[in-house]
């Protein structure tokens, strides 16, 4: 067993967002359970080379703000891990492991996937997801949560939380078929492709599952293309889909 996944198409925290903000607040509250603020932690690795304190400011901030909208108490922090020192650090480590909501907003996807395997607070947070806590990642930081990421120096492994699938952010009918052709001249066999338009997400409450079962949350379309030479599949807010899990069925 495993906490949810939340895998976002990017424009993360933006206006139009709020449906998907939404929905992770849900799964927090649910693991927070009666009498407790819900716990959120925003991790911008991702913008490491640019803005982490901006990202996370970003992050905490629509998470504050929905949350007061919808008669929510949570308590949103920022873990600014950014490099090997600071994924060491106990007191941030401390912090992601008593969260029932773990964020990474979009930036570069190689910096998370550079930076997170091994480290405390990587150990922190797989802690935090055996008990519930949910796991997000937006554009960048969806990507990392793959076996495999795709990033401007070529294709690297990912932190491998969801199986079978690469992710692909930002993606529209119009740029789908070109973005596939790139991806998959470097992909392994074997790993369908997620496609997640902006201000979309793709939920699943249990990535061990064989399949793993997800819903669509947001504006936009969510696309399943589960072998090159396929068919893609479309699907909108409220729809479920299947992809491979690990193990036998």
């Amino acid at each position: 067993m495993s906490g949810p996944v939340v895998l976002h198409g990017g424009g993360e925290y933006e206006a139009g967002d709020e449906a998907c903000v939404s929905a992770v607040l849900a799964l927090g509250a649910a693991r927070a359970g009666a009498g407790r603020a819900i716990r959120v932690v925003v991790v911008p690795t991702a913008t490491a080379r640019w803005s982490p304190e901006r990202s996370a400011a970003h992050g905490v901030a629509a998470f504050r703000r929905v949350a007061e909208r919808e008669g929510l108490a949570v308590e949103a922090d920022a873990a600014l891990i950014v490099d090997a020192v600071t994924a060491a650090d106990p007191v941030l480590a401390e912090r992601l492991a008593a969260a029932d909501i773990v964020a990474f907003p979009g930036g570069d996807p190689d910096v998370s996937v550079s930076v997170m395997p091994g480290s405390r607070a990587w150990t922190a947070i797989e802690e935090a997801r055996v008990t519930g806590a949910v796991l997000t990642g937006a554009s960048a930081g969806a990507m990392a949560l793959a076996p495999w990421t795709w990033t401007p120096g070529g294709g690297v492994a990912g932190l491998g939380l969801v199986p079978g699938l690469l992710v692909v952010p930002h993606a529209d009918a119009g740029s789908w078929d070109a973005t596939i052709e790139r991806f998959g001249k470097t992909a392994p066999a074997g790993l369908g492709a997620l496609g997640l338009a902006e201000r979309t997400a793709a939920v699943t409450l249990d990535p061990t599952t064989n399949p793993v079962t997800w819903q669509v949350v947001g504006e936009g379309e969510v696309r399943w293309l589960a072998s090159r030479g396929g068919e893609t599949a479309v699907f909108r807010q409220g729809e479920r889909f299947e992809t491979p899990g690990r193990g036998p069925s």
